[in-house]
């Protein structure tokens, strides 16, 4: 392939279409990765799947998309975003055409590890846009990057219509050949970030190996993997769990249910960008004190037991969980501006690191609020699992800040 790499210092417009072409990619990606939400349905009909088979199916891509976020991310900081990005989605692109030729439930196993790819390129991206942009402006671009979560919601709106037009083999097909084109336009319309062409042009080795998870170290690290398991994770989970549980706790009939979970998921991926923006211009670390306490209040008026003189009806109900959904959204940005702030040289690690904890919550809590539920007998007890997630974090977040006078992270600027 041609390379296309422009000036050393890159130029506004360089910047934004590097942001723009990769929040387009990273939408397509998101879009792969869920696919099985989809899919996964007719294929469990085809092949007399058990519960425990279907969930293992549909819940494999998200757990391999996660973990593979550390190895991509550290490999972005050493070979350049562009490089390892094109070679993310093609990689993805294939598995999920081989998804199409599958017979079989371990053929289809099989090829969900290669569709999981598509989820790892969150840390790809992360690590390739960054460098693009200075500390002030780099909350608003990772925010708008990490607004292509909405891909989840193209699959669940368009996917049905092409499954039921030609069966779900031409989902996976139509999905595959749209991340392969998606790949080669992103290498012939892009370039190597700063930091990767700064290395080459000096000739600069990339750290060894190891000595990219040295900030692992740091327990600040797990710190933001506790914020993002929440404000990703819990987003996720809940984004699955909303259809299950209207219908369990209020009767809504299914398409309703549907409807309304959608409707969750998409502004909620929007809002993520509007995240980026507030952490440039109060902070990441005020606007995270605004994500948990609105957070607490909210999951702790949703936790309220189903029964008089507790119970909150449906309407209260949406209302309160939008607004959640709203303030999570917000969270997920300031989580990576910290990150862009604390960690400039090590974003592809670290990222990787917090990105894999956070897709790691989209695949524990769904678990945790079945078993929740299976205990107590309470639909509301998945919101009481949230509050004290979010009780933990705040406490561990503010007992932080209060040793620490001053950090990268403040309002309106970085250090």
């Amino acid at each position: 392939m041609a390379d296309v790499n422009p000036p050393l210092a890159s130029s506004t417009a360089t910047a934004q279409r590097a942001l723009w072409i990769s929040t387009v990619a990273f939408t397509l990606c998101f879009a792969v990765w869920t696919l099985f939400a989809i899919i996964g349905i007719r294929i469990k009909q085809e092949l007399g799947l058990s519960e425990a088979e279907f969930g293992l199916l549909i819940g494999l891509p998200v757990l391999t998309g996660s973990l593979s976020r550390i190895l991509l991310g550290v490999w972005t900081g050493r070979y350049g975003g562009r490089l390892v990005y094109t070679a993310t989605m093609l990689s993805a692109a294939l598995a999920t055409f081989l998804l199409s030729r599958a017979s079989t439930y371990p053929e289809m196993l099989l090829a969900g590890l290669g569709v999981g790819l598509a989820g790892g390129s969150f840390a790809v991206g992360v690590a390739y846009v960054s460098p693009f942009f200075p500390p002030e402006k780099q909350g608003t671009a990772l925010g708008i990057f990490g607004a292509g979560n909405v891909g989840a919601a193209v699959t669940k709106f368009l996917a049905p219509f092409v499954l039921l037009a030609w069966g779900w083999q031409a989902v996976a097909e139509i999905w595959a050949l749209a991340l392969a084109v998606m790949a080669v336009v992103f290498w012939f319309t892009t370039g190597d970030d700063p930091d990767y062409r700064r290395r080459k042009l000096h000739g600069h080795a990339p750290k060894p190996f190891l000595q990219e998870f040295a900030p692992l170290k740091n327990p600040r690290v797990w710190r933001f993997s506790l914020y993002y398991f929440f404000a990703f994770g819990g987003f996720v989970a809940l984004s699955l769990w909303l259809p299950r549980y209207l219908v369990g706790a209020y009767g809504f009939d299914l398409e309703t249910a549907g409807m309304v979970a959608t409707a969750y998921s998409i502004p909620g991926s929007v809002f993520r960008a509007y995240g980026g923006v507030l952490s440039d211009r109060i902070g990441a670390r005020t606007v995270m004190y605004l994500v948990f306490l609105v957070s607490a209040v909210a999951t702790a008026i949703l936790a309220l037991p189903a029964t008089p003189p507790f119970a909150i009806g449906p309407v209260v109900f949406v209302v309160a969980v939008f607004v959640l959904g709203f303030v999570m959204s917000l969270g997920k940005a300031a989580v990576f501006k910290h990150i862009a702030a604390y960690y400039p040289d090590s974003i592809g690690a670290v990222g990787g690191v917090v990105g894999m904890v956070g897709g790691l919550g989209g695949f524990v809590l769904p678990v945790a609020f079945g078993v929740l539920k299976d205990v107590t007998g309470l639909w509301s007890s998945c919101f009481l699992l949230l509050f004290v997630l979010i009780a933990v974090s705040l406490c561990w977040m503010h007992r932080t800040i209060r040793r620490i006078p001053a950090s990268p992270v403040r309002a309106g600027a970085s250090a």
